[in-house]
């Protein structure tokens, strides 16, 4: 007898235990944290605190056709944001790649676009961005590559979007910026995640993360 009741409590405790576990994957997956600073890190808000929480400050810029492009843009839609320049040799043919990996995954959903910075608008003028988008097949409908001023885009990189890490070190306005980070935003203009752009695995958490985002409602 006594060896059945010890059956029985372990069966029990392993359904409560897989039972409990089951909530818990389902509640960490059913809505993203926000990073409202530039340590990212992760914080749960309901929709009556994020009042005065940080959000993506106003910009206006052009994109490869000529077009002013401004945060009005992406009212209501779920955008990747990302800072790139077109003569990288480094890492940013990987942001590119991997975010028309992004544009195709998208094509049909309108909900979903991309923003992409140039960090060295002397050089990526408006003709530059638009040979650029056409070598890589980009669609101006859904993906806007920007320029402008030089300040301005390192203002909304650095205290927008928190993109610069070195500049969280250095405090050096001067320094060139090169980072590797997508920047999920959802459509209240909130950062919702981060990823390294040059990892697949991480590029296919950020798309797992759209998912979520997509039916989050506030």
């Amino acid at each position: 007898m006594r060896q059945f009741l010890l059956i029985l409590l372990c069966v029990v405790l392993v359904f409560s235990c897989k039972k409990q576990n089951n909530v818990i994957t389902k509640t960490s997956v059913s809505k993203l944290p926000y990073f409202v600073s530039s340590d990212f890190t992760p914080q749960w808000y309901a929709s009556s605190d994020l009042d005065g929480k940080h959000k993506i400050p106003y910009f206006s810029f052009l994109n490869q056709n000529g077009d002013t492009i401004t945060n009005k843009t992406y009212k209501g839609k779920i955008y990747i944001a990302d800072f790139f320049f077109t003569i990288c040799p480094g890492i940013c043919p990987q942001l590119t790649k991997n975010m028309s990996m992004i544009q195709d995954v998208y094509k049909n959903d309108n909900e979903i676009q991309l923003l992409s910075h140039t960090v060295m608008p002397w050089h990526d003028s408006i003709q530059v961005l638009k040979e650029y988008g056409i070598r890589n097949d980009i669609d101006s409908k859904k993906w806007n590559l920007v320029t402008g001023d030089k300040d301005e885009i390192y203002e909304i990189a650095r205290k927008g979007y928190f993109a610069d890490e070195d500049f969280v070190k250095t405090k050096d306005e001067n320094n060139f910026i090169h980072t590797e980070n997508f920047i999920l935003v959802d459509r209240q203009g909130y950062i919702r995640g981060v990823y390294n752009g040059t990892i697949p695995l991480d590029v296919k958490r950020l798309l797992r993360h759209i998912e979520i985002l997509k039916k989050e409602t506030l």
